[in-house]
């Protein structure tokens, strides 16, 4: 039987104020090679805000940021961790949604390997996890989340929206008032601290 494609998102899903792209992406799925994993946690950076790289203006490194709207932002943390961004809003406008989390999907085998950890739930519980288990290195930044190699594709058919709880962003120092990280209230895959400290999100908010 043949394997069905599904078609990843769009350009212009991503061409709106990145905090609504941050919400709106819980849900939909990652996917790189033959391993994927649903988003269950995301966070937003804007430009105006100094925690956003893009923060400090064009340079070569924040380039993807201020490109077009679609593409992976792929950046080392601390020099160890990769980590996938969607870049949002129109060009010109540095802002991305930074992928906090996933549910592993598919090639689950394959992630444990590359993590050397069994418990599914560790697999992804942070962004420097799920790129290792996707194996997503900085060779991916600047690449489409349309035609890959990684996509971001729509939630699954039958999946309803989740639950959302929203709060402040982690790991960050500066601008840590702002509630823009964005979790699946349900789910036990997305990273500490988890849903049960941040507060229930009833509407977007603009960046």
């Amino acid at each position: 039987m043949p394997e069905v494609v599904r078609e990843a998102l769009p350009a212009a899903f991503y061409a709106r104020p990145v905090v609504d792209v941050a919400r709106a992406l819980v849900g939909c799925v990652v996917r790189h090679g033959s391993s994927a994993g649903v988003i269950v946690e995301t966070e937003a950076y804007h430009q105006s805000e100094p925690a956003c790289h893009a923060y400090v203006g064009l340079t070569a490194r924040t380039a993807t940021l201020f490109g077009p709207p679609g593409r992976a932002y792929v950046y080392r943390s601390y020099g160890i961790h990769a980590l996938l961004n969607a870049v949002c809003e129109e060009e010109g406008n540095g802002a991305a949604v930074l992928i906090r989390a996933l549910a592993p999907l598919e090639g689950v085998e394959l992630m444990s390997r590359r993590r050397g950890r069994e418990r599914v739930e560790e697999l992804c519980s942070g962004p420097g996890k799920l790129s290792q288990a996707l194996g997503i290195g900085l060779e991916r930044n600047a690449s489409s989340l349309q035609t890959g190699p990684i996509r971001i594709e729509p939630r699954l058919d039958g999946t309803p929206p989740p639950s959302l709880v929203a709060g402040p962003r982690v790991g960050i120092t500066r601008a840590v008032e702002l509630p823009w990280r964005f979790c699946a209230g349900e789910s036990r895959f997305v990273s500490r601290p988890w849903p049960g400290t941040l507060r229930r999100s009833t509407r977007s908010r603009g960046s």
